[in-house]
């Protein structure tokens, strides 16, 4: 009766179950997330005096909830990159709980000629635009209990990183965070990058769990980067860490054993595998299944798919066993995805 009740749900306008998710469980990220902006620029700024140029959002149940806008910088304007984490604790069990980092960074936007199709330019969202245009990106994610639980390592977290994947601070938080090198360098790839469609998501689900860590990291972690494994100190072997996890996002569909991973990247599976976990903060097997499960809500719930086109599409052999991981992962059976 539930699945059959999701299926009926599933063919309902994706705009309709988005306004439901947002009215009944979380709050929108804007305009709140705007408060960023008014941080980084020492005032108070009212959205609709904004030249908005770019926005991409995403509202998926039990996954990252984010709004990613581009403004058009006001000349006169300057603002300071900033970051903020948010740590929202009402009780141990509560569907109110999350965690919210939000980030304003100023920078500039090219105008390349292949993009400038039709009336708009697709890269500054501007009709007349010129080679560079100044501008100020805000960022929002929202993360909840159940998908920061796939990063926790023992039922016992004695780290405040930990305890705050937990939620077992219990008083509400906010931390200015430092923008360190490796944060900015994810936060502007989320706009300059070429992917579209599924491999967009892919690619954004990547990054966003990259700028969760790399976000505790820097709060919680140390403040130099010293990396335990010596073949680390190598820039050439961060390198091969680093190709490794992009063929793995290639791959999302296409599973790759860890010798034929290895074999690509021209290291040895020893390692890859204590490389990867050491820069990564993760096992190749949970990275890899945790992308394949977020792709897999996006594909369900944004896309409308079926439990078994999204299983033959991430490479299962068979329905039952995606449904297994996809519950194993998320708390849900596939089909219940819609209910929440």
């Amino acid at each position: 009766m539930l699945c059959h009740f999701s299926a009926i749900l599933r063919k309902l306008p994706v705009w309709w179950l988005n306004f439901k998710f947002y009215a009944l469980v979380l709050p929108p990220l804007m305009p709140k997330s705007i408060t960023i902006l008014n941080e980084a620029l020492r005032r108070e700024v009212m959205v609709e005096d904004l030249l908005l140029l770019h926005q991409q959002e995403k509202v998926v149940p039990n996954s990252v909830q984010y709004d990613i806008r581009r403004y058009k910088r006001i000349q006169g304007w300057e603002a300071d990159d900033t970051g903020m984490i948010t740590y929202n604790y009402v009780s141990r069990k509560s569907n109110e709980n999350y965690l919210e980092l939000k980030f304003c960074i100023t920078g500039n936007a090219y105008c390349e000629e292949d993009e400038c199709t039709g009336d708009l330019c697709k890269r500054t969202g501007l009709s007349n635009c010129a080679e560079k245009v100044e501008t100020i990106d805000v960022f929002g994610f929202r993360f909840n209990p159940s998908y920061l639980g796939q990063f926790l390592t023992s039922k016992f977290p004695d780290t405040r990183a930990e305890q705050i994947l937990s939620f077992q601070l219990n008083k509400s938080i906010t931390h200015i965070v430092p923008l360190c090198s490796k944060n900015k360098t994810v936060l502007e790839s989320l706009f300059n990058h070429r992917y579209t469609d599924s491999l967009g998501n892919i690619f954004l689900n990547a990054q966003i769990q990259s700028l969760l860590l790399y976000s505790l990291d820097c709060l919680f972690g140390e403040k130099e980067e010293v990396f335990t494994c010596k073949f680390l100190a190598n820039e050439g072997d961060r390198d091969k860490i680093i190709k490794a996890r992009e063929i793995l996002l290639q791959r999302i569909g296409d599973p790759i054993t860890i010798k034929e991973l290895s074999r690509k990247v021209a290291t040895n599976e020893c390692y890859l595998k204590k490389g990867f976990k050491e820069m990564f903060g993760t096992t190749i097997f949970d990275f890899y299944q945790g992308q394949r499960m977020e792709h897999a809500k996006y594909l369900l719930y944004d896309k409308g798919l079926s439990v078994t086109d999204v299983s033959a599409l991430l490479g299962y052999s068979s329905i039952s066993h995606f449904s297994t991981a996809f519950k194993k992962h998320t708390g849900l059976k596939p089909c219940e995805l819609l209910m929440r």
